[in-house]
C-alpha cells in the first residue's frame, strides 16, 4: 500500500521533471500563457518518424450534418496541428457516452481499445493498472510532458500506482458541486410561497404543487426523477443531508456515492419513500432507464422540482421556456444538514483518468506528446471553443451558436475533445464565470447566473481522496455502484410497509457483493497510512 508522504514525494519528482514536449501555437488571436510560450519546441518531433495514434472520443449524437464525431472540422484542425507540431498522426474512435465505461471494459478485455482511453472511475483505473492492463507513462511524461507538468502537474499524483504513472489526470476548470436542486419559482409565486431554504419548506412546496397544480398542467410532478443506473444525481444530496457531519476517516470510507450507507442516511431514504408514496415523486421513475421521460417532463413544464447534475438545466430551460413562456426554473440550496448548514459535494481539481492500454505501450511517447499538446491553455481553448471562436471584452471565450457549429462542420460536443486541461483563466473569478455562462444566453438574466454561482459556492465540500485503489475496490466497486443505485431506487419506490424488510435484504445482497470488504479496507488504509501523519 501507498505511504502518503512517499506519494507526495514522487509527485514532486514528476513535477520537477519538466523536459520539453511538443509545443503550442495559436491559430487565433489568443495569447499563449508564459508556461505555454516556454514550450515552443521542435524537440518533440524526435527522429522525424511520424507516429500514429488512435484516441477515444465520446459520441453524444451531436455531430454536424454530414460529419461524424470521428471526422469533422475540429478533428481535421487538431490532426493538422498535432502532425505539424508533434509529428503525430491522430485518428479517433467514437464510443457512446452512455455506458462508455462498459464499452471501455469490453474493448480492454478484447485487446482492441484505442491507444488513448479515459474514465472518471478511479476503480476502473486501479483495476487496469494493478492487473497489468496499462502502459507505464512515467518516462514518457518526464520526456514529453513539459506542458502537463507546468500547467497541471500538481494533480498528476492521482494517476500513480506503486510510484509509476499509469494515467494522465485531467484538470477541471470551474469547480462546481456535482448536483444542484432547481425549483419552479413561477409556481411558487403563484402560490405566494418563497423559494425553500430547508427540507421542511421543500416538502410544503411539493405538497402544494400536487394539491393546487399552480402550473395548470395535465401531469403535475412535484419532484421529477429518472431511473438511469449510472448516476446518483437524483437523490444523493438529499439523502446525504440526513447524515451528521463525518470525520475525515468516515468521509473516506463512505465517499461519495456510498454516503447512503453512513449513519442517518436510511432516514433520508425513508423520507423519499414517504414522498413517493404520497405521489410527490415521479411514478415508476426507476423504469425510465434512459431518463428520456424525465427530461420530457422537465421541458414540457410538468416538473416542479429536480435534483440533477449542476448545469444540466442549461440545455433544458430554453426548451422549457419555448413550451411555457413564463416558466422560471431557479437553483436553490434547501437540503439543510443536522448541523443546520448545507453540504455541497464538489468536484475535485482532477477529473478523468487518461490512460494508454498496455497493448499500446510502444506508443506511450506519442500519446503523451498529443496529451501535452492538449494541455497547453491556448490549444485547450481552441479545441473547447473551436479555432474560430472569439472572446468578449472581459476576455471570456465565446461559444459558437449551434447553427454556426453546424455550418462550419464542428460537433456540438467540442469540450469532449479537450480531455486534458479545462482550467482557462476566466474560471478564476465570479465575473468571468458569470460572463461565460450568460454570454449569448437569451433564456436567463445575469442575475439568474449570479444566483447560480452563489448557490454553487455555498458550503462546498471535497471528499478526501488518496492515490490508492484497494484490491477490494478494484474487484467489487464497479458492480457495487450500480447495485447501490438500484438499492436506493427500490427503497424509494416500495410500499412503506415493506421498507424495513426490503432494506435489510437489499443491504445483505450488497454485503455479499463485497460492500463491507470495501469499507473495512478503506478504514484500514486510512488508519495505517493517513491518520496522524
Amino acid at each position: 500500500m501507498f505511504n502518503k508522504s512517499f506519494m507526495k514525494f514522487t509527485g514532486l519528482l514528476l513535477i520537477a521533471a519538466m523536459l520539453t514536449g511538443c509545443g503550442s501555437k495559436s491559430n487565433n488571436n489568443s495569447t499563449p500563457t508564459d508556461a505555454a510560450a516556454k514550450n515552443e519546441s521542435t524537440e518533440a518531433k524526435g527522429d522525424g518518424k511520424t507516429e500514429e495514434i488512435k484516441v477515444m472520443i465520446w459520441d453524444r449524437g451531436t455531430a454536424a450534418p454530414g460529419t461524424t464525431n470521428e471526422e469533422n472540422a475540429l478533428t481535421k484542425w487538431i490532426q493538422e496541428q498535432v502532425l505539424a507540431e508533434c509529428n503525430v498522426k491522430v485518428t479517433y474512435m467514437a464510443v457512446p457516452r452512455s455506458g462508455s465505461d462498459d464499452k471501455l471494459n469490453v474493448m480492454m478485455a478484447g485487446g482492441n481499445a484505442p491507444d488513448i482511453v479515459f474514465t472518471y472511475d478511479q476503480s476502473i483505473f486501479g483495476n487496469y493498472a494493478s492487473n497489468g492492463g496499462l502502459a507505464d507513462l512515467t518516462e514518457a511524461l518526464a520526456s514529453n510532458g513539459g506542458t502537463i507538468n507546468e500547467t497541471i502537474g500538481n494533480i498528476q499524483y492521482m494517476g500513480q500506482l506503486d510510484g509509476k504513472q499509469y494515467a494522465i489526470m485531467k484538470r477541471r476548470g470551474l469547480q462546481v458541486p456535482r448536483h444542484v436542486g432547481y425549483i419552479r419559482k413561477d409556481w411558487l409565486d403563484a402560490l405566494g410561497m418563497k423559494v425553500p431554504t430547508n427540507k421542511e419548506e421543500l416538502f410544503q412546496a411539493l405538497k402544494a404543487f400536487k394539491e393546487k397544480n399552480p402550473g395548470n398542467v395535465s401531469k403535475v410532478i412535484p419532484w421529477a426523477m429518472g431511473g438511469t443506473s449510472d448516476t446518483e444525481m437524483f437523490y444523493l444530496n438529499f439523502i446525504g443531508s440526513y447524515v451528521p457531519a463525518l470525520s475525515e476517516e468516515d468521509a473516506y470510507v463512505y465517499s461519495e456515492n456510498f454516503k447512503i450507507f453512513a449513519d442517518g442516511a436510511v432516514n433520508g431514504i425513508r423520507q423519499m419513500n414517504a414522498l413517493y408514496n404520497e405521489g410527490l415523486i415521479t411514478p415508476d421513475f426507476a423504469t425510465d432507464t434512459s431518463n428520456d421521460i424525465f427530461v420530457q417532463d422537465v421541458t414540457a413544464g410538468n416538473a416542479g422540482f429536480i435534483l440533477v447534475d449542476s448545469t444540466n438545466p442549461f440545455g433544458w430551460i430554453p426548451v422549457l421556456k419555448s413550451n411555457v413562456e413564463n416558466a422560471e426554473l431557479v437553483p436553490l440550496n434547501c437540503f439543510d444538514t443536522p448541523e443546520g448548514n448545507y453540504l455541497n459535494p464538489t468536484e475535485p481539481l482532477y477529473g478523468m483518468y487518461i490512460m494508454v492500454p498496455e497493448t499500446s505501450s510502444a506508443k506511450a511517447g506519442a500519446c503523451v506528446k498529443y496529451l501535452n499538446w492538449l494541455a497547453d491553455p491556448v490549444n485547450a481553448e481552441n479545441v473547447a471553443y473551436s479555432p474560430d471562436h472569439t472572446r468578449d471584452e472581459a476576455g471570456v471565450p465565446l461559444y459558437l451558436k449551434e447553427e454556426e457549429l453546424n455550418e462550419a462542420g464542428y460537433p456540438g460536443n467540442l469540450g469532449d475533445y479537450n480531455i486534458v486541461n479545462d482550467h482557462l483563466e476566466y474560471v478564476n473569478n465570479k465575473e468571468g464565470v458569470v460572463a461565460a455562462w450568460s454570454t449569448g444566453s437569451d433564456w436567463a438574466t445575469t442575475d439568474w447566473y449570479n444566483n447560480l454561482y452563489d448557490v454553487m459556492n455555498t458550503d462546498m465540500y471535497l471528499y478526501p481522496t488518496y492515490p490508492v485503489v484497494l484490491e477490494s475496490e478494484a474487484t467489487y466497486i464497479s458492480n457495487l455502484k450500480t447495485m447501490s443505485i438500484e438499492y436506493v431506487y427500490k427503497l424509494i419506490s416500495c410500499p412503506a410497509s415493506e421498507f424495513d424488510s426490503l432494506q435489510v435484504s437489499e443491504y445483505d445482497r450488497l454485503v455479499k457483493a463485497g460492500l463491507e470488504k470495501v469499507f473495512d479496507d478503506r478504514r484500514t488504509y486510512y488508519q495505517e497510512n493517513v491518520a496522524g501523519k
